[in-house]
This record gives structure tokens, sequence and C-alpha cells, in this order.
């Protein structure tokens, strides 16, 4: 291990409440346990679940950090028994568990991944938290297959954007729904074929003309709430809706109806608390069927605004005004 300073800043939060809660604080620099490295953050993404633990509606699970954060770019420099091939100086982003919001952070060796050839850390930062879940739920989950059509809502957001170019990549037929007329364009430019401004149009009515075959094939959803009625609308016959957030609220009253006689089949999942094992094998898949991809810049981070580790507060008041395109990040180094 390298020599490191005994201290580092980090952002806590003493208690519950809005952007002003996140504060910069002294904390000691972890130790890497077995099967961990550790990083010293250049960058960190900014997403909707830390702005969750921030209001106290999502706890980490046992054993992580408190400090808000779950994905990170840097350097490593502190290495556990058991670290696998990783190596003191090896640039790296990695999918994190909580404490990436400071200077440095514990990482699972099996979910942490090699900086991409051409891009930065900043841009590092910005691949695990959306590559990690669309890829688990997308392809994995619902099994999204070339010449099928797929639709996920908040086409600029950090998973709309990532879930968009994937899908496009990998030969689907791209539909998005996204806030404003500059939104849907922005979906447009990274690939979806029909991008659907849901302030003014009913993607159901459009997904009806407009998709080949009488709805599509895979939906990825994190509105919940009235969009779980209309999912089931817009489906296709034996579709499939994998279901990871409810932005509009989780307990709705429906009409299933629809769901048997589409025979459509509404998953969900969570990734956060996933098991370590879980999470290796889709950064696996993700180094083999993604990372090359983003070395060839088919597919790329796309990024809002940059905010320094002290301004947190500041970013997080940036992602809950959803005015942001992409990814929001903190800068660490």
């Amino acid at each position: 291990m390298t020599d490191l300073p005994a201290t580092m800043t980090a952002i806590g939060l003493p208690s519950p409440g809005g952007p002003e809660a996140l504060v910069p604080e002294p904390r000691p620099v972890p130790v890497p346990g077995k099967g961990e490295i550790l990083v010293k953050v250049a960058a960190a993404g900014v997403n909707r679940p830390d702005v969750m633990q921030r209001k106290g509606l999502y706890p980490p699970p046992p054993g992580a950090s408190d400090v808000p954060g779950l994905e990170i770019a840097g350097e490593v420099v502190g290495l556990g028994e058991g670290a696998g091939a990783w190596k003191i100086g090896d640039k790296v982003c990695a999918l994190v568990s909580g404490g990436g919001y400071a200077q440095y952070c514990l990482a699972d060796a099996g979910a942490a991944l090699p900086v991409p050839a051409g891009l930065s850390m900043i841009e590092a930062a910005a691949l695990p938290e959306t590559f990690f879940t669309v890829w688990t739920n997308v392809f994995d989950l619902a099994g999204l297959k070339a010449g099928e059509s797929f639709l996920v809502h908040g086409g600029t957001s950090g998973i709309g954007t990532t879930a968009i170019q994937l899908a496009k990549a990998f030969g689907a037929t791209v539909f998005t729904t996204a806030g404003s007329a500059e939104k849907c364009a922005v979906c447009r430019e990274l690939g979806a074929d029909v991008a659907i401004d849901y302030k003014n149009e009913d993607f159901v009515a459009v997904i009806k003309e407009k998709a080949p075959g009488r709805g599509v094939n895979v939906i990825l959803d994190m509105v919940g709430g009235s969009y779980i009625a209309r999912n089931y609308e817009a489906a296709a016959p034996q579709g499939r809706i994998v279901q990871i957030a409810f932005m509009e609220g989780s307990k709705v009253q429906i009409d299933y109806m629809r769901l048997m006689l589409k025979r459509l089949s509404h998953m969900g999942s969570t990734l956060r608390s996933r098991p370590k094992a879980e999470k290796a094998v889709i950064a696996a898949a993700l180094r083999e069927r993604v990372w090359p991809l983003i070395e060839a810049g088919t597919v790329k981070p796309v990024l809002d605004r940059i905010f320094p580790l002290e301004k947190a507060s500041e970013a997080h008041a940036r992602m809950e005004t959803s005015a942001h395109i992409g990814k929001i990040m903190l800068s660490v180094g």
C-alpha cells in the first residue's frame, strides 16, 4: 500500500434533509479488507438513490459506508487480500455500495473495471451505476434482443441516455419519453428512433401508432405510479416490463387484466444490495460486451454538469430540478 494520509474529506450526512444536509467533514481513510481495493477518487457520479438516501428514504445496506455515492473513478492505492489482478496504480472505475463522495473509497475488486481507453476520469465515473443497471435489467432480466422494440422513460436521465445507446447498439428499435422538445432532440441524437414529449403527447398513443407489432417488447421504467397501467397498454403481447424505481409512487390501484390477456411479465430489481458475486458477473459482462463499444466511441457517457466535491449540495439541488441532461458529476481530485 502506498503512503496515505490518515484522514480525508468526505461528504457527511448528519441528519436527513434537503441538499444543504450534505456537509464536508474529515473522515479516516478506509482500509481495504478481503477482496477490496482502495481507490483514490478522482470523480464520483451523482444519482437518484443518493438523493433518496439524503432524504432518509434509502439507507445503505449493512456494512456499507454511510457516505453517499455509488460510483467512482480513480487510482488504486491499496489492495486487500484476494484483490484479484488489480495492482497499485491501476486506473479504475467501480460500482460501490456507498462512500463515493470522498477522497478515498473502498470498492469490491469484482465490481471494478478498467477506465476505458480514451475516457477522462470524469467520464469513467459516469459509467458504473447506469451501465450496471441497464445491462442487468434490460439485457439480463428482460432479455432484449436485436430486432425487438424497447421503451425507456426519462430518456435524458443517466439511465435513459445509457439505455438508449445500448439498446440501439445491440439492434433494437428505441422509443423514449422526455419532458421537452430539447430533451427529445437529444434523445434522437443518441439513437432513439422515436422520442415522445410526455408533457404534450400520450406515449401510449404514439407507441400504438408507430411501434412495429402492436406495442414494444421491453419497457424500462423508473416512474411507477400512473405509468404502470399505461406501460401495460404500451407493451406488445408477451412484453417484458422492468421496474427499477418509483418516482411517482409504488402504491397504485390497477386492473391486472391487461397483464393476463397480453401474457406480460412485470419484473423488478435493485442493484445496491445485490451480492458481490452477482455484481462481479455484471462487471465481467460489461467488460466483454460493452467496454469495446465505449472504446470505439459507439457508446459514450453523457455529462450534464461537474461540481467540486465540496459543492455536493449544489449537485443535488441541480438533480432535483430535473433540468439536467445526462450525468451530474463531482470532481474530487
